[in-house]
């Protein structure tokens, strides 16, 4: 007997300070949280760790997308069952070029060619009606995204 109430898939929970994020992810727009005193840029924070000023303006602002594997690890089983589909899946970490780390699957590659500072870009995959989310695949040689 299976359970119909499982969840076929696990979307993020949507907040006041990310919502720009995951509306930005739905047109296909890639965006940080960047602080207006020194740039820095953040996947959503609310307080800027770069520079001295406790309360700095943040606003959303548009990123390349672009960035390179740093670590993944490769799940074999299901630890969710929105995930039993998926199996085997990559959970990896990016380096995004304009600075912080991104936690995301690198789609479009096996997971055996995963390798350390592979160039990815960012893509955007509908997982339910009305959630997009951001996934990585490699970037070809030649290729700015």
């Amino acid at each position: 007997m299976t359970d119909e109430s499982a969840p076929t898939v696990l979307v993020p929970e949507v907040d006041e300070v990310n919502r720009p994020f995951w509306e930005a992810a739905r047109r296909g727009e890639f965006l940080l949280y960047t602080c207006a005193n020194c740039g820095g840029h953040y996947y959503p924070a609310t307080d800027c760790t770069q520079c001295d000023d406790l309360a700095p303006p943040m606003s959303w602002q548009p990123a390349s997308g672009l960035g390179k594997v740093v670590s993944w690890i490769v799940m074999h089983r299901s630890y969710h069952d929105a995930f039993k589909q998926q199996v085997p899946y990559n959970v990896s970490l990016v380096k995004l070029d304009e600075g912080p780390y991104f936690l995301t699957n690198i789609v479009g590659c096996d997971n055996a060619d995963l390798r350390y500072e592979m160039p990815v870009v960012a893509e955007f995959q509908e997982i339910a009606p009305s959630v997009t989310l951001p996934r990585f695949r490699p970037l070809s040689e030649g290729s700015s995204g």
